[in-house]
């Protein structure tokens, strides 16, 4: 077989990423924002298309695909008559209209970023819509052969929400929801309703619902209706877009999106939060009523599709896919019997799925072998780190030999310490899996205060996760499942509530992360030598970083490590303690 390459990007969008195949071997795949360090940053991803080169080896010119995560002709009437119809704005009509000309125009941007003549770069541009591109960011890299897929989101290419099935190397679309009707819009217009006004703040309602009491779902029903076909259709009194334009940025930076509710939403259920007010006892039941809701509408439009197919099997992506409390309860409220969600079911995932896209369904490739691959993003060897840290300060100490490294860590977890835990390559996706992450003793019980006022400097409402050794599993959870990306949310056991208080959230649960030895080998192995010492076969893990994207190299880690609090930071094989 010839060899040939396929760049993959999610360009003027969020959370804008590349990947890069060689064949249908995935080489690499990162985030632009893990680069420029800005938090989902919107625009051409070029820092993020070089290291996939790089890492590939090869020139712009040797690519011979690159795929799009977006079709501007994708539901182009239907554009056209919301536009006409509810009267959007001429402002907004020409954002639109220029966003869609910058993907058009694409292949010379990227020719002209990386200072090559356009006319010397021999790839086609292949352009995946939107939810396509979701959907076959799961399917194709999931362990069923046949499964019925569901993505939801905010919006892309038109499409809210798209239903279809997968079988071996294709997939086949049912039925769509068409914007402005949006589960991720109304999500959102209660986070900014409940003083969350950031890009990507969807989890800390999440985060906050636990505190709270689902008394609101009933007034929520008339906010989204559930339609008998098994789709949705939201109450245009409660959001502006529908009947004016919503400013939207997705130039080169942080993406922003204005204020999307009404004054009949706040007529209904009063003054909205500011940021920075008190967090009263109504905005945590609040929040509380929408993910219940939300999670009903999930598993209203996924029941219906089990239906129309009969399948056993499901894949969720899409932005509110990453409701990992949803996804935990997914099956018990579905007839559906096995769940997988990718690592990188939000945006950033699409240049996977565009790239997935076209190789298989449109040029008929078969499958991989399934495997857990979500660390595809930089990776330095010893020599470099050493390099790096020949001017630092602190007490730093080269373990060579891995067993020693290990045990020394497990030691220091065992005795208190918060680490910093940088190794091998980074992950791709939303979740630190164990190779950029900060690592604590869970049965600490001062442990969710610390990191948060002295570490990640986050709301106190927020929870860190577990990660454990996957054999261990129903020994602490009442679900035993197979979740490697941490984007399920369990039950702990009553009687473990005690043992590691520092995962368990307020509401008993813990958003589960399993280990198994073949997809993180030094993880798995620290996660076991720390168990012989403290009898407990988990870690707290945390996202390495301080309010901004997780760290991306040595000089990331080392600069969290210096302005936090963090007691240890291990680089590779590199202990560095504080002076």
């Amino acid at each position: 077989m010839s060899i040939t390459y396929t760049l993959g990007i999610n360009a003027y969008h969020g959370d804008s990423s590349a990947c890069i195949y060689r064949n249908d071997e995935l080489i690499a795949a990162t985030e632009e924002e893990r680069i420029l360090r800005i938090k989902h940053w919107a625009g051409l991803p070029i820092e993020a298309i070089k290291f996939c080169l790089d890492e590939a080896g090869i020139s712009l010119k040797e690519v011979d695909t690159i795929t799009v995560s977006r079709d501007p002709k994708a539901k182009l009437g239907k554009k056209i008559v919301q536009t006409l119809k509810k009267g959007i704005s001429l402002k907004a009509v020409k954002d639109r209209g220029a966003n869609s000309l910058k993907i058009t125009k694409i292949k010379s941007d990227i020719a002209e970023a990386l200072g090559v003549d356009g006319d010397d770069i021999k790839a086609k541009v292949y352009f995946a819509e939107h939810h396509r591109s979701h959907m076959a960011s799961a399917f194709f890299v999931s362990p069923f052969e046949e499964s019925a897929i569901l993505s939801i989101d905010g919006m892309g290419d038109f499409s809210s929400t798209m239903r279809g099935t997968g079988n071996a190397n294709s997939m086949d679309i049912i039925d769509s929801v068409s914007y402005p009707h949006s589960i991720g819009i109304f999500y959102t217009a209660f986070t900014q309703y409940l003083g969350f006004p950031h890009y990507g703040d969807e989890y800390k309602v999440m985060g906050l619902s636990p505190y709270g009491n689902a008394t609101m779902v009933d007034e929520l029903k008339d906010v989204v209706k559930l339609l008998d076909n098994g789709l949705f259709e939201l109450n245009e009194n409660y959001f502006k877009h529908f009947k004016e334009g919503v400013a939207m940025d997705w130039e080169g930076g942080s993406p922003s999106i204005e204020s999307i509710f009404t004054d009949a939403l706040v007529e209904k259920f009063g003054p909205a939060r500011k940021k920075g007010d008190e967090l009263t006892q109504y905005h945590k039941d609040l929040a509380a009523s929408v993910q219940r809701y939300t999670e009903q509408i999930i598993f209203h439009l996924a029941e219906d599709l089990y239906k129309r197919t009969g399948l056993k099997n499901l894949c969720i992506t899409g932005g509110v896919a990453q409701n990992s409390v949803a996804n935990g309860k997914l099956l018990a409220n579905t007839s559906f019997e096995k769940l997988f969600v990718p690592p990188a079911g939000h945006d950033a995932g699409t240049s996977v799925g565009s790239a997935l896209y076209y190789l298989h369904q449109e040029q008929g490739l078969p499958r991989a072998e399934f495997k857990h691959q979500p660390y595809t993003g930089a990776q330095f060897s010893n020599e470099e780190i050493g390099s790096f840290l020949r001017d630092k300060k602190g007490n730093i100490n080269l373990v060579e030999d891995d067993n020693d490294l290990i045990k020394q860590v497990a030691q220091l977890l065992h005795e208190g310490n918060v680490i910093g835990w940088f190794q091998g390559r980074a992950e791709f996706g939303p979740r630190a899996l164990g190779n950029r992450s900060i690592i604590v003793d869970p049965s600490r019980s001062d442990a969710k205060d610390l990191l948060n006022s002295k570490i990640k400097r986050r709301e106190s409402f927020r929870p860190f996760a577990p990660s454990i050794l996957k054999e261990a599993t129903p020994d602490y959870f009442e679900v035993v499942d197979d979740v490697p990306f941490m984007e399920k949310v369990y039950k702990i056991r009553k009687e473990k509530h005690e043992v590691i208080p520092a995962v368990t959230h307020v509401d008993g649960t813990g958003r589960l992360q399993t280990v198994e030895e073949k997809d993180n080998p030094r993880y798995y192995n620290l996660i076991k030598t720390f168990s012989s010492l403290s009898g407990i076969p988990i870690l707290l893990n945390t996202s390495f970083n301080e309010n901004e994207p997780i760290v991306n190299t040595p000089a990331h880690a080392y600069d969290c490590f210096a302005r936090t609090e963090m007691d240890v930071l291990v680089l590779g094989n590199y202990i560095i303690k504080r002076a």
